[in-house]
């Protein structure tokens, strides 16, 4: 049996104790609750781009392109004349020179190949010219090539000075090789000489090797310059 809503003294059916929550506003700790999510969201998005924005002021220096005050090259091995090294081992040029080049966006390299000999030598050079386009070459400068020093472990290390930003001469007695690396902004230059023999050479034949080494190389920064 359904009743009649309850009259108030106006006559007019007085709303019911349900309908009076159903109108109630929500509790004040759900509305927070609510909200919640949204300012953990805006708090991540402020972490997120304060972590950013530090990572690229700390890591701009590699972020941005490096100069480059040199030229790229097709043909190292008519640029790298090698006359200091030529006087040790002869006439390097001779004997069919090796010449390749990358164009890659990132690293233009150029590489030339010499030695004393047609099918046999007693004496190989190698200059290599990488201009890095992208990136700061600078933190991995240290990290010596593997093209004389993958087997040996007496390798000396000396800073050459007044050549380029940076300068270092590696040297390894025990296979007679010596190389040579130039840093200067976004390029990296190497010459390596090295000398095949049953017999080690005298500190003075050492010394006259790096000195040509040396001597090769700043050359070599002369002739790219821009």
């Amino acid at each position: 049996m359904i009743s009649d809503p309850e009259l108030d003294g106006t006559g007019e059916p007085r709303p019911t104790e349900h309908a009076e929550r159903a109108e109630e506003p929500p509790p004040h700790e759900g509305a927070v609750g609510a909200r919640r999510p949204w300012l953990w969201a805006l708090g991540g998005a402020a972490i997120a781009s304060a972590v950013w924005a530090g990572g690229l002021y700390a890591f701009g220096d590699r972020l941005a392109a490096p100069d480059l005050s040199y030229r790229a090259t097709e043909n190292l091995c008519q640029d790298f004349e090698a006359r200091a090294l030529g006087r040790i081992a002869g006439d390097l040029h001779r004997y069919r020179p090796r010449n390749q080049h990358d164009d890659h966006p990132a690293v233009r390299r150029a590489v030339c190949d010499l030695q004393n000999g047609e099918n046999v030598s007693t004496f190989t050079v190698r200059a290599q010219v990488d201009l890095h386009r992208k990136t700061d070459p600078g933190p991995e400068f240290d990290v010596p090539s593997g093209w004389f020093f993958a087997e040996s472990g007496g390798v000396s290390t000396e800073e050459v000075p007044g050549l380029g930003e940076r300068a270092l001469l590696l040297v390894e007695p025990r296979s007679t090789s010596v190389e040579l690396k130039v840093l200067h902004g976004g390029a990296v230059f190497t010459v390596a000489a090295s000398g095949r023999g049953s017999e080690p050479k005298s500190p003075a034949e050492m010394a006259a090797l790096r000195a040509a080494v040396v001597e090769d190389g700043r050359a070599l920064l002369a002739a790219l310059k821009k």
